[in-house]
C-alpha cells in the first residue's frame, strides 16, 4: 500500500503544473484567514472575499503558477463560493463582470496591434535608426535605445515586449560587435551600461503613456474612483500630465547611469557602422512597414482626439474604439493575419488575469472593504500626529518601496493602490488632490527600476548576465529616488501650469 501511496505522489509531483511549496503556503493564506474572526465593520462575506483576494495576490507573487490560471483561479472561487451574490448566477455574472470593461479591451487591442512591430521588423528598424544618428558616443548609444523606448511605447502595451523582446535585443547586438560579452567577463566594456539604460528606459516610458504597460488602465480606474470621478484620465490627459517630468527623466537617465556605471568604452564610431550595415540589409521599407507607420499615424491623432478638436465633437472617439479601427485595418491590409492574433497569447492572457484583478478590486470596493481598510490606514496615520505633507509623502514612500515585496506590478497595484489612494484623498486638502494623485501615478511606474524581479522586463535583461544583482539593485535604488525627485520638483511644478492643483 505504502508503494502505491509514493507511486501516486511521484506522479502527481510529475504531472501537475503548479509548485508545491509556494501552493501549499498561498493555500495556508487562505485557511488562516478564513478562520480568522471577521473584523469589526466588514460583513464575512466580505471578509471571504479579503481572503480570496489575499491568497490571489500570494499566489501570483509566489509563481504557483502562470497568472493567468491564478486570476482563473479566483474567477473560480468567486463563481462558486457565491460571496457576492445570493444566487449562482449573480455570482458568475459578478465573477464575469469586469470582462465588458473598454479599458481592458484598449490593453488587448494595443498587444494586438503591437505584434505588427514585431512581424514587419518596424521595432528593429527604429531602434537601429537611433543608433545610426546618435551612436558615434557610448552616451548616444543609450540616448539612441531611450528614444528607441519612447517612440514604441504607445503602441506597447507589454513594457515586456518592449524592453525584453524589442530593445533588449539590439542592445544585445551593440554589445556583442564591441566584443562586450559576459561570458568572456568583457561586460563592463559597455554591455553594462547599455543593459542598464535598457532597463531603466522601460519603467520611465512605461509611465508616459496609458498604452505603455498593461497596468495603467486599472491606475486610471483606481484613481477615478478615489477622486470620486473628479479626476478621469484620457489617453491624451495622460499624456500631457506626464509628458515633461518623464521627458526630464529619460533625459537625465543615460547620463546619471553613465556616472553611476560607467563603461570602459566612451567613443564608440562602430556602432554607427554597425546600425548602417543592419539597415542596409534590411533594405528599403516594406509595404508592411509603411501600413505599420500609417496606422499608427491614425491611432494618434484619434487617440489625440484632433478630429473632435478640428470639426467637432460629434468625431470624438473611445480610445478603445480607436485601437479596434488600427487592429481591423492592419488585419484586412495583411499587415497581420487572423492566425497571429489568435496566436498572440500574451493578449489573451492579460485578458484573464487583468479581468480577474479588476474584477476583484471592483467587488471588495462594493462590499466596503476598500473603505475598511482606508479608514484603518487613515487613523494610524493621523495618531502619528504626521502633518498632511508628511502623511502623503509617507503613502507616496512606503507605496513605492513596498515593490521590493513585489514580483508583479500589476499584483502590487492591485493589493495596495486604491486603498492608498482613498487615504491621501481624505488626509490630503482637496486643492492638492491632484498633486497628490500624480505622485501615486508616477510611483506606480518608477517602482518597477527596483529589483531584477520589478516587472516582466528586469529578468530577461538581468538574465542577459550584464549586470550583477549589487549593481543592478544599487542604480535600481539610485534611479529611484531621482526619478521621484524629478516628479516631485518638475512634474509639480508642470501640474501646478496645467490646472491639476
Amino acid at each position: 500500500m505504502s508503494r502505491k501511496i509514493q507511486a501516486i505522489f511521484r506522479y502527481f509531483h510529475r504531472t501537475i503544473p503548479f509548485r508545491l511549496r509556494p501552493a501549499l503556503a498561498a493555500t495556508a493564506v487562505l485557511v488562516g484567514l478564513l478562520l480568522t474572526p471577521t473584523p469589526d465593520g466588514l460583513t464575512p462575506e466580505a471578509w471571504d472575499l479579503v481572503a480570496i483576494f489575499l491568497t490571489t495576490i500570494v499566489a501570483i507573487i509566489l509563481k504557483v503558477m502562470p497568472i493567468g490560471v491564478m486570476a482563473l483561479m479566483a474567477i473560480v472561487i468567486v463563481s462558486v463560493s457565491q460571496v457576492t451574490s445570493d444566487s449562482s448566477r449573480g455570482a458568475v455574472a459578478d465573477a464575469l463582470s469586469s470582462f465588458s470593461s473598454a479599458l481592458i479591451w484598449l490593453i488587448v487591442v494595443a498587444i494586438l496591434i503591437s505584434r505588427g512591430l514585431k512581424k514587419t521588423g518596424l521595432g528593429n528598424r527604429i531602434g537601429l535608426l537611433f543608433i545610426k544618428a546618435l551612436g558615434r558616443r557610448t552616451l548616444g548609444i543609450g540616448y539612441g535605445l531611450a528614444a528607441c523606448e519612447l517612440v514604441l511605447a504607445p503602441f506597447t502595451p507589454s513594457n515586456t515586449a518592449r524592453g525584453g523582446g524589442i530593445v533588449h535585443p539590439i542592445m544585445r547586438s551593440i554589445a556583442t560587435a564591441f566584443r562586450s560579452e559576459p561570458a568572456e567577463g568583457t561586460q563592463g566594456r559597455i554591455g553594462t551600461y547599455l543593459a542598464l539604460v535598457n532597463m531603466h528606459s522601460n519603467p520611465i516610458t512605461s509611465g508616459m503613456f496609458i498604452t505603455a504597460t498593461a497596468p495603467n488602465p486599472l491606475v486610471v480606474d483606481y484613481v477615478a474612483r478615489a477622486s470620486g470621478g473628479s479626476l478621469q484620465f484620457t489617453w491624451t490627459a495622460w499624456a500631457f500630465a506626464m509628458l515633461v517630468p518623464g521627458l526630464v527623466c529619460l533625459l537625465l537617465m543615460p547620463l546619471a547611469i553613465l556616472l553611476l556605471s560607467p563603461p570602459e568604452l566612451k567613443q564608440t564610431p562602430q556602432a554607427v557602422q554597425f546600425a548602417r550595415s543592419a539597415l542596409d540589409r534590411m533594405g528599403p521599407l516594406s509595404g508592411g512597414e509603411w501600413t505599420m507607420i500609417a496606422v499608427f499615424a491614425l491611432l494618434l491623432l484619434l487617440w489625440a482626439n484632433v478630429p473632435a478638436m478640428l470639426f467637432g465633437p460629434a468625431l470624438s472617439m473611445d480610445p478603445t474604439a480607436t485601437a479596434f479601427v488600427g487592429l481591423f485595418a492592419l488585419i484586412i491590409t495583411g499587415t497581420i493575419s487572423w492566425d497571429d492574433v489568435l496566436a498572440e497569447k500574451t493578449a489573451w492572457d492579460t485578458l484573464i488575469w487583468f479581468g480577474a484583478l479588476v474584477m476583484l478590486a471592483e467587488q471588495l470596493n462594493k462590499l466596503g472593504v476598500i473603505t475598511w481598510f482606508s479608514d484603518l490606514l487613515r487613523d494610524a496615520i493621523l495618531g502619528a500626529g504626521l502633518a498632511w505633507p508628511a502623511a502623503a509623502a509617507v503613502l507616496v514612500l512606503v507605496f513605492v518601496f513596498s515593490h521590493y515585496f513585489f514580483a508583479s506590478t500589476t499584483a502590487h497595484i492591485s493589493a495596495m493602490m486604491l486603498a492608498f489612494l482613498s487615504v491621501g484623498v481624505q488626509l490630503v486638502p482637496a486643492d492638492y488632490h491632484g498633486l497628490f494623485i500624480l505622485m501615486m501615478v508616477a510611483g506606480s511606474t518608477i517602482m518597477m527600476s527596483l529589483t531584477h524581479y520589478a516587472t516582466g522586463t528586469s529578468p530577461i535583461i538581468f538574465g542577459s548576465g550584464y549586470v550583477g544583482l549589487g549593481r543592478w539593485w544599487g542604480v535600481g535604488l539610485a534611479m529611484c529616488v531621482i526619478e521621484l525627485a524629478v516628479y516631485a520638483v518638475i512634474g509639480g511644478a508642470w501640474w501646478k501650469l496645467l490646472g491639476y492643483w
